[in-house]
């Protein structure tokens, strides 16, 4: 006899996942295609369909009757009518509407005249469009990227055939000596090169730079790489040159530091976003060079003035890379309009299975505030509240207890608030790497981590994302950015490099009763959804997880 699937789905597009059914994992895997999990308490995991959720599966390649039939599949009970019709409704909007480019330039067109219609009409799409033209209506030529986003608020998402150019020729190859791309790798490239633009989601530590040098040696052209910081240029630059054919004299940092415009140059948000009298500094650099590709890394923290200037930038080849597509801000929509669709996807539980990253267990250890604390923090207002909280004193013994149970672990103790690592630090007796750390310095220690020389980091949110230590093998997080389940994601992240079949552990310090525990939930929905549990521990039960509940 079949046991009954482990999803309910509802009629207002929710879907319920029964954790502990023995088809759980199987079904989770198969809604990370298309849904967004929107809770994950210890039982029953709520799961929403999205429309966007839906394009961005439908841009890399599934389609409605695939996405209807995982549901069908795994259902308990039968998947509403309404459901799958407005699943295949949606889903069918995608593509209805194309950007397609003539002798004259623009031209968004349609098969399906009154959608033509109903968005020639919009107030917010006149202005982008310039009359009509053979088969369609010209688009103006600047307007390009805000049309798209326009589109997809008014729930008519196009397909953009207009092509790119093809920029300044650069020979790139790969130096595959020793090593070659694995088979999701290829994959990612293989699907962003047949579309041109998009994104690509893959684990921390999967090997997303890897992905990046292969889809420019796909390209064969000059490249602006867009990241995070810093450290993550240089660690980029490092990269390349150990992987690619490219020399020293062909690459690039423009950076607080170099202001360097090569044919593979590589900036930080940062730089882009800094203003001088009213206006950006350093536009320039996108217009420097006839880039054939940008590549946006991390492209989930991408910054609001960034955007802007990417609808400008849509002739331009466009990869954006991320561990998730979370954005804080929800403007994942604009991801979706002006970077491109997803692309590739793949699932974090799916790469660990093949040894390519390390597998995790996490750990969420609840601390009790002692009296006076609690009277201040009843007495607080909102804003103080997580503050107090987070940054309780009676993290650190608990810290101290942690470490002391794996006493050869490469550590990262990560928190927020400066004050508390500064005590952290003090009382752990380690460095500590704060945004106000030079660069020279903060690379002096991570090199000191790498190579075991130091074995504890205390590090704040500069440490979130692109800084590669693969030795790292614990992480303590004492405080957050609140919910955040980005900062969740990256975090957890850093200790994902394959580590020849040991285990990571990732704990997060929380104060019981108080909206630290409540953002810690919250934090934990991305990775829940990844299928990592999350084994909760009283501070008096430190080493008896196996007594513990799993949530």
């Amino acid at each position: 006899m079949t046991l009954p699937g482990p999803l309910i789905v509802q009629s207002d597009r929710t879907v319920l996942l029964e954790v502990a059914h023995p088809d759980a994992t199987a079904a989770r895997q198969a809604l990370q295609v298309f849904a967004e999990l929107e809770r994950a308490p210890e039982h029953i995991h709520t799961y929403r369909v999205t429309r966007l959720g839906l394009w961005n599966a439908r841009a890399a390649g599934h389609t409605a009757d695939e996405i209807v039939g995982t549901l069908d599949r795994f259902a308990k009970f039968p998947v509403p009518a309404g459901v799958a019709q407005d699943i295949r409704e949606t889903i069918g909007r995608y593509g209805r509407l194309t950007i397609e480019r003539d002798d004259e330039g623009l031209v968004l067109r349609s098969q399906d005249r009154p959608v033509l219609e109903e968005v020639r009409r919009s107030k917010k799409v006149q202005p982008l469009l310039a009359g009509p033209a053979d088969g369609g209506i010209r688009v103006v030529d600047w307007a390009r990227g805000e049309l798209k986003q326009e589109l997809v608020k008014l729930g008519w998402p196009a397909e953009d055939l207009a092509g790119y150019t093809p920029g300044t020729p650069l020979d790139i190859d790969l130096d595959e000596d020793g090593w070659e791309l694995r088979p999701y790798q290829a994959d990612a490239v293989q699907h962003f090169a047949d579309a041109g633009s998009g994104v690509v989601v893959l684990p921390c530590g999967a090997g997303k730079t890897i992905v990046g040098a292969a889809a420019m040696a796909a390209t064969d052209t000059t490249t602006l790489i867009l990241v995070t910081n810093t450290v993550s240029a240089r660690q980029w630059r490092a990269e390349l040159l150990a992987r690619t054919s490219l020399t020293e004299d062909e690459i690039g940092e423009y950076s607080g530091q170099s202001k360097e415009i090569k044919p593979v140059t590589i900036a930080t948000y940062q730089i882009l976003t800094v203003k001088r009298g009213g206006e950006y500094a350093h536009l320039g650099v996108l217009d420097a060079l006839d880039w054939g590709l940008i590549v946006y890394d991390e492209v989930h923290l991408l910054p609001a003035p960034v955007f802007k200037l990417t609808a400008d930038l849509q002739a331009r080849r466009r990869l954006g890379l991320t561990a998730t597509l979370v954005r804080e801000d929800g403007r994942e929509s604009d991801v979706f309009s002006l970077i491109g669709p997803k692309r590739f996807d793949a699932p974090w539980k799916e790469i660990e299975a093949q040894g390519f990253i390390a597998p995790a267990e996490c750990y969420e250890v609840r601390i009790d505030l002692d009296e006076d604390e609690r009277l201040e923090y009843a007495a607080a207002g909102d804003r103080d509240r997580y503050r107090i909280a987070a940054s309780s004193p009676r993290k650190i013994q608990t810290v101290r207890r942690v470490l002391e149970q794996h006493p050869d672990e490469q550590t990262l103790v990560i928190g927020q608030y400066l004050d508390q690592l500064d005590d952290l630090a003090e009382a752990l007796g380690a460095p500590l790497i704060t945004g106000e750390t030079p660069v020279a310095e903060r690379e002096v220690l991570f090199q000191a981590f790498r190579e075991g020389r130091e074995r504890v980091l205390v590090v704040s949110k500069v440490a979130n994302f692109s800084v590669d230590l693969p030795d790292a093998s614990l992480a303590v997080q004492v405080s957050g950015s609140f919910g955040s389940r980005q900062e969740e994601a990256q975090r957890l992240g850093r200790l994902l490099r394959p580590k020849g079949g040991r285990t990571a552990s990732f704990y997060t310090v929380v104060a019981r009763d108080t909206v630290d525990q409540e953002f810690a939930l919250g934090r934990q929905r991305f990775l829940a959804e990844q299928g990592y549990a999350y084994t909760i521990l009283d501070e008096h039960e430190l080493g008896a997880a196996d007594r513990a509940g799993v949530a």
